[in-house]
């Protein structure tokens, strides 16, 4: 039976009570706060597409998704005769990358299983309703366990929770999340020294300097690295990015297609951090992959022939033939996606090099 006095109680809002567990215990770390703030945003809605908060590659045009299909039908063809691996994807938004990729595949004739790892229930039901077949998962560890793995992951990594440490005048300090004035949000720097966190060559910068790490993305990393090692495999991250180890505050939220401030309105922001792939390769090749990349998404996608097939869809739809054009220029272009978007493939070390990769 409901209490009376329950009746007429106003609801707390998820940064309300955000709020009162940090009241309750003190500042939180920002790897806590990202984590508790984009299960929430994801959990919630779906953000992607002109009405929502940002727009992902598969969501610009259908050749985005064609092309990662067909470099993966690419590698696991060359692999030769094994035991037929399945398609997985981390994240996988709407649905859109896994389908136009598999319809791609199919015209490889390469149809294998699909698995698509989600933790949104708003975001998986869209993936069930354009791929009714796919089999979903919580995590990796569900994952089969008794064939080669074709993996993908477009903007995956980059919405991890990462870690900050500051340089204060005491030396490196954890970055915390505690309340301000107005009992929003407010970054601070902890009490506990963390310099053995930050590598040697940059534990001397200046006060003021902001160091990133990304433990929960290695972690992921090596276990889909021991995966690949012993299931046979590849996996392709595609996200935006840089070759650390550097120093930089890369925090950001994003509401509307417009950059936000990732200590206001909490749990209604999509909070990510530019994704460090020289970590990412590393803990692959710690586990025995070989590693490629990272290269540019333009440069990847034009070796993979993109340019022929917006002429090809060109030639097929006349009247879109602008539209076409204009998505493979934002797809590829440096000022655009082309350079600071990447592409970094981890493969078993006795499976065929990707195509898309110089050299």
């Amino acid at each position: 039976m409901t209490s009376p006095s329950s009746f007429g109680r106003k609801e707390l809002s998820f940064a309300e009570r955000l709020a009162r567990t940090i009241e309750a215990g003190g500042p939180m770390t920002l790897a806590q706060y990202m984590a508790q703030v984009n299960a929430h945003y994801y959990a919630t809605r779906d953000p992607l597409g002109a009405d929502g908060d940002f727009t992902t590659a598969p969501e610009i045009s259908q050749m985005f998704g064609e092309m990662i299909g067909l470099a993966l039908a690419d590698v696991a063809l060359r692999a030769g005769p094994r035991q037929s691996p399945c398609y997985v994807e981390l994240g996988p938004g709407r649905g859109t990358l896994a389908a136009d990729a598999l319809r791609a595949m199919e015209q490889a004739r390469f149809a294998p299983p699909v698995h698509l790892v989600e933790t949104s229930p708003v975001l998986r039901g869209r993936q069930l309703a354009l791929l009714p077949h796919a089999t979903p998962h919580d995590d990796v560890e569900s994952l089969p366990t008794d064939r080669p793995l074709l993996i993908v992951g477009n903007e995956f990594f980059d919405a991890l929770p990462i870690q900050q440490s500051v340089k204060t005048e005491k030396g490196w300090r954890e970055l915390m999340v505690g309340l301000g004035q107005d009992r929003t949000f407010a970054p601070m720097a902890g009490e506990r020294p963390v310099d053995t966190r930050i590598p040697e060559a940059l534990r001397h910068a200046p006060e003021g300097s902001v160091h990133e790490t990304a433990p929960v993305g290695a972690a992921i990393m090596m276990t889909l690295a021991r995966r690949l090692m012993r299931q046979g495999g590849i996996a392709l991250f595609i996200d935006y990015g840089y070759e650390g180890p550097a120093l930089g505050d890369t925090l950001q939220a994003v509401r509307s297609h417009r950059y936000a401030d990732p200590f206001a309105d909490a749990g209604e922001n999509d909070l990510t951090a530019h994704v460090d792939f020289t970590l990412l390769g590393n803990a692959a090749r710690q586990e025995g992959l070989a590693v490629y990349g990272p290269t540019g998404q333009g440069a990847f996608l034009e070796r993979l022939g993109i340019g022929a097939r917006a002429q090809s869809l060109a030639r097929t739809a006349p009247d879109r033939a602008a539209e076409i054009e204009a998505a493979r220029h934002r797809l590829v272009d440096a000022g655009e996606m082309g350079a600071l978007f990447k592409v970094l493939a981890v493969a078993h070390p006795d499976w065929p090099r990707p195509e898309g990769f110089a050299g």
